[in-house]
């Protein structure tokens, strides 16, 4: 009889087979653009641009991502989660990453992808770029870029596919987050905003504190990292069948991905332990009603904000 540990390891091994699987099925069709996300998350958008954006975003939001006690299907309540044309980029001319590349090389500086710029974002988790997408359609004009990153190598292959990919705002590659060995394309301590939607729920919660950490040395003093995912007791965790606990409040899906449930309580701790400050953790409850199936959803998502402070607290004095 295979033993819980044992297929506890499988899961956590193989999670990169079963989302590019998932992916390979799926393709782009199966998760909607966060139109909701500057709304929610204001900070992804480089200063002197917040107030146009989030204004222009309301009527999309209403619709996209209904009020906290509204009832809708929420297209994040489904389950989660090589180059462009060379006509879909910008010439090297006109192209501030490469003279920017070039003007590091003579001063025999680190050269790095984005590094021309003064507002830089992570996605970690992106999958095939729902909320990649509406972050470069609101950046496209300032002095900012974008990094997205997933172990499915299949969700990548689809961004860098997408007609809006252009790699002289955003560089997108594979990596497996809970690697601890592996390298980031940017030094640390080089962003101003990290954004982690339903990805760290897929993770083990014995490795999740380790992936917080890890991420939040790249954040800049005074950067931000921006979470959102699945809260205990939500619908979808008291749904799961018998058998499909992998541990507490970690369950595997029919398709083999794995998803948590967070506590206010642990996402505090959490990003506590990783040296950042609480501005917003919130337990974000709604009622929603599938009419068509006549089914009402008792939903709780988390939504968190945590700053990294200017003098790290666990310092000694």
């Amino acid at each position: 009889m295979t033993s819980l540990s044992t297929t506890c390891g499988t899961f956590a091994t193989e999670a990169s087979h079963y989302w590019d699987k998932f992916y390979e099925t799926h393709q782009d069709k199966f998760f909607k653009d966060r139109k909701w996300l500057f709304l929610e998350f204001p900070e992804l958008l480089p200063p002197g641009s917040k107030e146009e954006i989030t204004n222009r975003c309301v009527n999309d939001h209403q619709e996209a991502y209904p009020h906290r006690t509204g009832s809708s299907t929420d297209p994040e309540t489904r389950h989660q989660h090589d180059e462009i044309s060379s006509n879909h980029h910008r010439t090297v001319a006109s192209n501030p990453q490469e003279s920017c590349r070039r003007a590091a090389v003579e001063k025999n500086e680190t050269v790095f992808p984005g590094q021309h710029a003064s507002f830089r974002i992570l996605e970690v988790g992106c999958g095939v770029g729902n909320s990649v997408f509406p972050i470069l359609d609101s950046i496209k004009h300032a002095d900012a870029f974008l990094y997205c990153c997933d172990f499915s190598q299949c969700a990548i292959q689809l961004v860098k596919e997408h007609p809006e990919y252009d790699d002289s705002m955003c560089h997108a590659f594979v990596h497996d987050i809970c690697e601890e060995m592996a390298s980031l394309p940017f030094p640390p301590q080089s962003l101003d905003v990290i954004l982690a939607v339903f990805v760290l729920s897929s993770i083990h919660p014995d490795r999740i504190q380790g992936v917080v950490n890890r991420l939040s040395s790249y954040l800049k003093h005074g950067g931000i990292f921006l979470f959102r995912d699945y809260g205990r007791y939500d619908f979808s965790q008291l749904r799961f069948k018998k058998g499909r606990c992998l541990s507490e409040n970690f369950y595997t899906r029919g398709d083999g991905t794995c998803v948590y449930f967070f506590s206010k309580e642990e996402v505090h701790d959490l990003f506590s332990k990783a040296g950042l400050e609480e501005i917003q953790n919130l337990e974000d409850r709604r009622l929603q009603v599938n009419r068509g199936k006549k089914v009402v959803m008792h939903r709780v998502w988390m939504q968190s904000k945590y700053r990294k402070l200017h003098r790290n607290p666990l310092s000694p004095s």
